[in-house]
């Protein structure tokens, strides 16, 4: 028996209800015509912190205010940290965020642009977390998860109640691959719809932590590189509760690519879908590009995309942009 259910999951979707956007489907040509299939981009880049999220950190902010909570601490390598801070400020709720030096300054000042204390701490998530989990007995904290916590997971799986709502018909989900929280919630919703529902997760081939811990049979620690898909670096935790046993329960297929993968997948959403995606949010454009998506599953019928954030340093995007090898883009993948 699952420690997710349905009810959490319909219990979040109230609770952030208006607080959170229901984010488009949209039907991509240029890749529905490379995959002789639909595909469809469910677009998380619309969400007023530029990311999914917004969904796990208000959900588990809510609630927490809801017991009268008014001081939080997380973990973040960036976009859940932008969460927080801006779930914080809109819920009256003092937030510090924990980050890495491999954070991105871009997004360790949105969080401060979004009233929230940035502590950056060592070179890993793991040494970050060690911090966020060192204040919650010496000053008070509540600790908000960046993914392994059943909240922040109820939050997340929103996104798979809102794809099988819009498309019933929904073969194949293509998920980004990190902490296992976004994977956990959209493969529950979505296989609670249609247990034949494909969901393949895709990370970076370097420091892909849960990919590891698959393959390994229980959580292991791996060592963090500079990524192009920075929000899908660090661990998943040793002691992982949540997230480690509901991703091997429910993933179908797990794709690594390359650093050249990811930034062909940015700048193809940029030039083919006028859409400004991180390296995270590219990696499933990127798997279909690559042809390395499995065929089988591909030829079922609609795919979806989920493309997770657009908080990329814009300097870095045109470079990206200008010297990425459109080479990817031009041959048909089935």
């Amino acid at each position: 028996m699952s420690v997710l259910s349905l009810a959490d999951v319909y219990r979040a979707r109230r609770r952030i209800a208006g607080r959170v956007c229901h984010t488009p489907l949209i039907e991509s040509q240029s890749l529905s015509e490379k995959a002789g299939t639909a595909v469809f981009l469910k677009l998380e880049t619309v969400q007023p912190t530029g990311s999914f999220k917004l969904r796990g950190a208000t959900n588990a902010l809510a609630r927490l205010a809801e017991q009268g909570c008014r001081k939080v601490v997380t973990a973040s390598t960036g976009n859940h940290g932008r969460a927080v801070a801006h779930a914080a400020r809109a819920l009256g709720i003092e937030a510090t965020v924990c980050m890495s030096a491999l954070v991105p300054a871009n997004k360790v000042q949105a969080v401060r642009a979004l009233g929230a204390q940035a502590r950056i701490v060592g070179k890993s998530q793991d040494e970050a977390e060690h911090e966020a989990l060192r204040l919650v007995p010496e000053e008070g904290f509540a600790y908000v998860p960046p993914f392994d916590d059943l909240h922040v997971i109820a939050g997340q799986a929103t996104i798979g109640l809102e794809i099988v709502e819009a498309l019933p018909d929904v073969a194949n989900i293509v998920v980004p691959l990190s902490g296992g929280g976004l994977f956990a919630g959209i493969a529950f919703a979505a296989k609670s719809a249609n247990r034949a529902i494909g969901l393949i997760g895709v990370t970076m081939a370097r420091g892909a932590a849960m990919h590891a811990s698959l393959a390994a049979g229980q959580p292991v620690l791996v060592e963090e590189f500079e990524t192009l898909a920075d929000s899908l670096g660090g661990g998943i935790g040793l002691e992982n509760r949540y997230t480690y046993a509901l991703t091997r329960d429910l993933i179908d297929d797990t794709v690594l690519l390359s650093e050249a993968s990811i930034a062909r997948g940015i700048a193809h959403a940029y030039r083919h879908e006028r859409l400004v995606v991180e390296g995270a949010a590219a990696v499933g454009i990127a798997a279909l590009l690559d042809g390395v998506l499995p065929a089988e599953r591909i030829k079922r019928g609609p795919l979806v995309l989920v493309v997770t954030g657009a908080n990329i340093d814009m300097d870095l995007h045109r470079q990206i942009v200008d010297t990425a090898s459109p080479q990817a883009d031009s041959h048909t993948i089935l």
